[in-house]
């Protein structure tokens, strides 16, 4: 029997606390906690929204220095409307690019990088970053079709917007499916979308 070992929080190293708490709240970031004791230690703790994994960082956390955490992954469905949400909520967000060259994504110069999303939308290839105030730097990513055996087969979606996005997609598919069919109405649709979606997210060939 395996044991389920779920990463649920990930420390990020910020000098003012006050100043992060204010920062993640105006991004709509769910607040958890916020615990202050007598001997000076402080935790607070946000949740992204549809996320698993939570954010924490307080007083006498970590010995890291404020702003040495990088490359922190924010995966998203639709990487322009995040990246307008976050926007709007303060964040000195990028612009959308996609990696001429491997690994361009984590230069810090930003050398490598061409604007705009990736050529034909390819799934885990276009991104975006910004930084919290201390410098901690967060990079959106783009993921539509799951690479194999990355999730189950019995899938899940984590917000609303996901699951509509997957919807659009999978309306999407079946209509090219309706028309090589002859253009005829399909009345098991929910069999066949339910079928796309949970291929599509788990990276398993899609229905034709």
């Amino acid at each position: 029997m395996t044991t389920t070992l779920k990463i649920e929080a990930v420390v990020v190293p910020v000098a003012d606390v006050d100043r992060a708490k204010a920062f993640y709240g105006e991004l709509g970031w769910r607040l958890d906690a916020d615990f202050a004791f007598d001997n000076g230690f402080r935790i607070v703790q946000f949740t992204p929204p549809g996320s698993e994994t939570s954010v924490q960082f307080g007083t006498h956390v970590t010995a890291a220095a404020p702003g040495s955490a990088q490359g922190l992954y924010l995966v998203v469905s639709d990487i322009e409307a995040a990246r307008d949400q976050l926007a709007a909520g303060g964040a000195k967000v990028s612009e959308v690019f996609h990696p001429a060259a491997p690994g361009a994504q984590f230069r810090p110069d930003g050398a490598g990088r061409t604007p705009g999303r990736a050529d034909d939308g390819a799934s885990y290839s276009s991104f975006a970053t910004f930084s919290d105030p201390d410098g901690n730097g967060w990079l959106l990513q783009e993921v539509t079709t799951r690479l194999p055996g990355r999730v189950d087969a019995a899938t899940s979606f984590t917000s609303s917007d996901d699951l509509a996005q997957a919807l659009r997609r999978a309306a999407a598919a079946h209509g090219e499916h309706e028309k090589r069919d002859g253009g005829a109405y399909d009345e098991n649709w929910p069999d066949w979308y339910a079928t796309y979606m949970v291929a599509e997210h788990s990276g398993t060939k899609l229905p034709q």
